[in-house]
């Protein structure tokens, strides 16, 4: 159970992460945002991490093997970082329509699921 509250924790810690640092690249589509100085848009996106962190320590904590959980420090890493790289696609599909996705970010996906394949092979 711990397992699948570190990873639900992660992947929303990751929603909002993806949020903060790439969201506000679709403000100059929104009237309220368009002439808002680059100072309002660190601190909105900080405002934003604010609730990753929230989210992301809690994750580790739960998860990792010295506060009971079931992994290690490398497997932790790993995981979260293919889950980054899940949401971050999922938001650029649906966010940013103008971009594509090409053959060879399919293979650099694959590599990913063999390297938590091969960080959990005992």
């Amino acid at each position: 159970m711990r397992a699948f509250y570190t990873i639900l924790l992660l992947v929303l810690s990751n929603t909002f992460m993806t949020f903060a640092w790439y969201g506000h690249l679709k403000f100059k589509d929104m009237k309220w945002s368009a002439s808002l100085p680059l100072i309002t848009i660190i601190l909105i996106s900080w405002g934003i991490a604010l609730f990753e962190y929230i989210l992301q320590v809690p994750a580790n904590r739960i998860g990792f093997k010295n506060y009971g959980g079931p992994f290690s420090l490398v497997e932790l890493k790993v995981i979260q970082e293919v889950i980054t790289l899940v949401v971050f696609f999922a938001f650029s599909l649906l966010f940013f329509k103008t971009e594509t996705f090409r053959w060879n970010h399919l293979v650099g996906f694959i590599f990913l699921v063999l390297a938590v394949y091969f960080i959990f092979k005992k």
